[in-house]
């Protein structure tokens, strides 16, 4: 696996592509409101680009070519899932997020609840997306390794210095510039990936003979079924729990925009997974020995056209590069917003809030990098779906009582829940490791904390307003 000119011409070309319009998108950023929501401009277009540029990230490419090449058809899950979540972000939530005027999950929640659930779902769901963050980290840094043979911190490091390129200067503008372009080479690449592998395996009899027993290779539970109904659902829970996804739908110049962004991008991404699958299939019919990890990047540049695979190969580290910046963003405007400026600045002005964003935005992306340092070749979609399961015990049925059934929960029962579901998850993780998937037990906790606290409190108060009343 030797790299040609052709190759670095490719590479570099697509690199410097993307660099140049994610500074250039700076220059649309006067302040932090431009920085977190674009100045609520956004069109249609580029929000489909910005929600697929986070999510169909090195997760949902290097990723998924590496558990297809372990298990088949169940790497489907997460562009297949997450697919359907942005359609259900736009088409059933994007009106009430939207005309809530709000720039954070915590934000809203507090709007319904206690202010202290603000700080409380900041910290949860941050937590979950450095899980995430964690995958797009380890995929860039498979693919710069198996491209270049560097040490992991160093390409590592590399990727650091390209997310602050992509996100550091412009903000949601350079995450939607960046993204659109981004999806447009990540659709060339995975037609030319996909259609390639399907042609060297031999085409559909070729898979056939290669992979002639239905388990595990064609199915979507191939893991198992409890493990792979909770990936997708993961996905689903995780995504509309998720601040970076909700503020791209909130930076929409209308509702309309914000509805079809969201439902574009869901309808777009479920393919891109099938490219990911045949590349995954064919490497484990020809070369089962390859490392797991390394997988879609030996592939690309053993079998594509050397230009060709360069850009290909600069389109997947953009990938990977676009989910670490889009988690990074929405992080950083969490911590912002629902932290630095409730506690510690509340009078900050706008130039001091973005600086403190940008800030942020470094110090999270750094110290990723120590988080991973010892966890180099585990499963990446692994780190992706617990991070989707603890983010949405966090906040989804919070949110989801919020939006549709304000009157029926009450603020103690949104900040109970909001505390009970992420920690069941997390300890369910550790205590039960290869048992049931703590996604179940994490929302059935939550649930069921606010329905208990809620009816108990609404009882309390119908209690004590009696009492007053024969007073």
């Amino acid at each position: 696996m030797v790299l040609t000119t052709g190759h670095i011409i490719g590479i570099v070309s697509g690199l410097l592509l993307i660099t140049a319009v994610g500074i250039y998108s700076g220059k649309k950023v006067k302040s932090d409101r431009d920085f977190a929501v674009g100045g609520r401009q956004a069109s249609a277009r580029l929000i489909s680009g910005a929600l697929m540029g986070t999510l169909v990230s090195g997760a949902a490419t290097v990723g998924t070519a590496q558990l297809a090449f372990q298990f088949g058809f169940s790497a489907w899950w997460f562009t297949l899932g997450g697919g359907i979540a942005l359609a259900v972000l736009g088409v059933f939530m994007a009106r009430s997020f939207w005309e809530s005027n709000v720039e954070t999950i915590p934000q809203y929640l507090a709007r319904t609840y206690s202010p202290a659930i603000g700080p409380i779902s900041s910290i949860f769901t941050s937590i979950g997306m450095y899980f995430s963050m964690m995958a797009q980290i380890l995929a860039f840094t498979a693919l710069m390794t198996s491209m270049f043979s560097l040490h992991p911190m160093v390409a590592a490091s590399i990727g650091l210095l390209l997310t602050l390129a992509y996100v550091f200067f412009g903000g949601v503008w350079g995450a939607g510039m960046v993204g659109t372009i981004k999806l447009t080479l990540l659709y060339i690449s995975s037609i030319i990936c996909g259609v390639t592998a399907y042609y060297l395996v031999g085409g559909w009899t070729g898979l056939q003979i290669h992979f002639p027993n239905h388990y595990p290779w064609w199915s979507l539970f191939g893991r198992g079924f409890s493990k792979d109904a909770a990936a997708g659902f993961s996905l689903l829970v995780g995504v509309l729990s998720t601040q970076t996804y909700v503020q791209y739908i909130v930076s929409a110049k209308s509702v309309k925009e914000a509805r079809k962004g969201g439902l574009m991008a869901g309808v777009l991404m479920p393919p891109v997974g099938i490219a990911g699958i045949l590349v995954g299939l064919y490497m484990r019919a020809y070369f089962p020995a390859t490392p797991s990890t390394e997988v879609l990047p030996i592939f690309v540049i053993n079998f594509l056209p050397p230009i060709v695979a360069g850009i290909v190969l600069s389109t997947l580290l953009i990938t990977a590069i676009g989910g670490w910046a889009g988690l990074t963003l929405g992080i950083a405007t969490m911590m912002t917003k629902d932290i630095y400026k409730k506690f510690f600045r509340p009078g900050a002005s706008d130039q001091e809030t973005l600086i403190a964003q940008r800030v942020l935005i470094f110090i999270s992306s750094a110290i990723g990098l120590i988080f991973v340092a010892g966890n180099f070749g585990s499963l990446i979609l692994g780190w992706s779906f617990l991070s989707m399961g603890l983010r949405g015990c966090t906040v989804l049925f919070p949110m989801l009582g919020a939006m549709f059934l304000p009157r029926l929960v009450t603020p103690k029962a949104g900040v109970v829940a909001a505390v009970l579901g992420p920690l069941t998850d997390f300890i369910w993780y550790l205590v039960f490791p290869k048992g049931l998937d703590p996604l179940y037990p994490g929302l059935a906790v939550s649930l069921l904390a606010l329905i208990v606290v809620s009816a108990m409190s609404r009882k309390k108060e119908t209690v004590l307003r009696e009492s007053l009343s024969i007073r």
